[in-house]
């Protein structure tokens, strides 16, 4: 498509509008996704606690989140007179357009990509790592004890976690011998018995898979890991000073990083765009396809979890961190790289 509209408003022109249009075609698509991605939560938070959940806003409640958007747009923006005004208003900009802009890297097909760059696992990993800054700026600059705490808390949480997750996305490496996205997945393809497109059921990697796919709830402060928002302790955490549409960016935000993070469990351990398994007729089915309904199972489970698992004492939380997933993650790169140099097994 940039080539394309390359040759037909010249090189500068074409270049510009193609790659306008290819960030609408995934920030546009990703928006519509968060908002029913809310709904899609409640629903399945209902289904498992035998109630029904929305149903009046429009056909089977569909409209139910575009709705509480509109409440919220409507409201009025309080910021506390204490604040610093500047960083009050900017911390949730931050966290909103650091969830976005990672999305540039996820390969939906092997065509299908903002940005094919040789370090996209790089890239993920140093945005990702950035979004701490938009919750501890809210929590600072609210200027009340109950949001510092809050993101004190979120940012112990997010940084302990990172170090797994970086650990973990380490053995994928040694597996692929590339940080490109594309390269990752491909690599996948009957990676186990021949005819499996899947790192999670690869030996070395399956333990690897269910520690990132728990750090990946602490990293996005879901439940069994909400404790940066913990009601009962914290009146909403950081964003208790918050209201109208600068909330619903944290709000937002939250939930297009689940989105990414079960993006990159799809990419990094099931495949990506690949079908499960290495079988002509199933690649008739287009890649991006994959790769949403990979997406979307993640995401029931993230549900799922979320309404079936209590939460985890503060303690808990960090003695699993720093105790259990910090060693085990290390001691499993020491165990996969020495596997691939025993059986010289190392990508060329």
């Amino acid at each position: 498509m940039v080539e394309w509209f390359q040759g037909y408003l010249g090189t500068a022109g074409g270049y510009l509008v193609a790659h306008v249009l290819l960030i609408l075609a995934i920030v546009l698509p990703l928006l519509l996704a968060v908002a029913m991605s809310v709904y899609f939560d409640r629903k399945v938070w209902a289904a498992m606690q035998l109630r029904r959940g929305p149903n009046i806003v429009g056909p089977f409640g569909l409209l139910q989140s575009f709705a509480d958007g509109l409440k919220l747009f409507l409201k009025e923006t309080i910021v506390p007179s204490g604040a610093n005004k500047a960083i009050f208003i900017i911390a949730p900009m931050i966290t909103f357009t650091l969830a976005l802009i990672c999305w540039a890297v996820i390969p939906f097909s092997p065509e299908m990509v903002l940005a094919d760059i040789n370090v996209g696992v790089l890239y993920l990993f140093a945005i990702s790592s950035m979004g701490v800054y938009g919750i501890i700026m809210s929590g600072w600059a609210s200027n009340s004890k109950y949001p510092f705490l809050g993101g004190l808390r979120s940012a112990a949480q997010m940084v302990s976690y990172e170090v797994s997750i970086g650990f973990v996305i380490v053995c994928v490496l040694l597996m692929v011998g590339s940080l490109n996205l594309n390269d990752i997945v491909k690599a996948q393809q009957g990676v186990v018995l021949g005819f499996i497109n899947m790192h999670v059921l690869h030996p070395l990697l399956l333990p690897m898979a269910v520690i990132f796919f728990i750090s990946a709830l602490a990293e996005t402060n879901r439940p069994p890991f909400d404790l940066p928002e913990a009601e009962a302790e914290l009146v909403a955490g950081y964003q208790v000073e918050y209201s109208s549409m600068a909330m619903a960016l944290f709000f937002l935000g939250e939930y297009a990083n689940i989105l990414l993070m079960c993006a990159m469990t799809s990419v990094m351990f099931f495949g990506g765009w690949l079908p499960p398994v290495d079988w002509a007729p199933l690649y008739l089915v287009p890649g991006w396809l994959w790769l949403i309904l990979k997406i979307c199972f993640f995401f029931f489970v993230y549900a799922w979890v979320k309404a079936t698992v209590p939460r985890y004492r503060y303690d808990q939380l960090m003695r699993l961190g720093w105790k259990v997933f910090l060693p085990l993650s290390l001691f499993w790169v020491v165990v996969v790289s020495g596997s691939l140099v025993f059986t010289d097994s190392l990508p060329k």
